[in-house]
């Protein structure tokens, strides 16, 4: 798909929406300021267990919610720093609030009463054991009759 700009010369030259909305400024907008929260996510399966990592490095155990809901697991955090000073007769207030919120579909191969979560060193850790009849059995030879 090729966009062309039209240009009728016998209209007058008015910025349109979206030259404003789409112009260079927006382009060059610097979004090295912005702070994405939502962390990175890894799953892994064992013969005993689904391993469900995510990496949070510079959040406390204390801001993660981790909930199961029906099957659906949830792994949420919300932050906020607020920062006040005074000083020479002015006042600076400074909020930053930061959330994220992801949600997994467990498989009903899990058992979810036995979920246990730990976090260390910025790695969130989610253990979701198998049930014991979903585990992988040893194979076993079959004797013909």
């Amino acid at each position: 798909m090729t966009l062309v700009k039209f240009k009728n010369s016998n209209m007058p030259v008015i910025p349109t929406f979206f030259d404003t909305l789409l112009g260079k400024d927006f382009f060059d907008y610097n979004f090295s300021n912005v702070k994405l929260t939502l962390p990175a996510a890894n799953v892994k399966e064992t013969k005993d267990n689904f391993i469900l990592e995510l990496a949070a490095p510079g959040m406390k155990k204390s801001d993660f919610k981790v909930e199961v809901t029906n099957s659906v697991l949830t792994v949420s955090s919300e932050t906020e720093n607020k920062i006040e000073e005074s000083k020479d007769g002015y006042t600076r207030k400074e909020f930053n609030f930061e959330s994220f919120s992801r949600s997994f579909n467990l498989p009903q191969m899990v058992n979810k009463d036995m979920i246990s979560a730990e976090y260390v060193n910025g790695l969130l850790t989610i253990t979701i054991p198998k049930r014991e009849e979903a585990k992988e059995k040893p194979s076993r030879l079959i004797d013909i009759a």
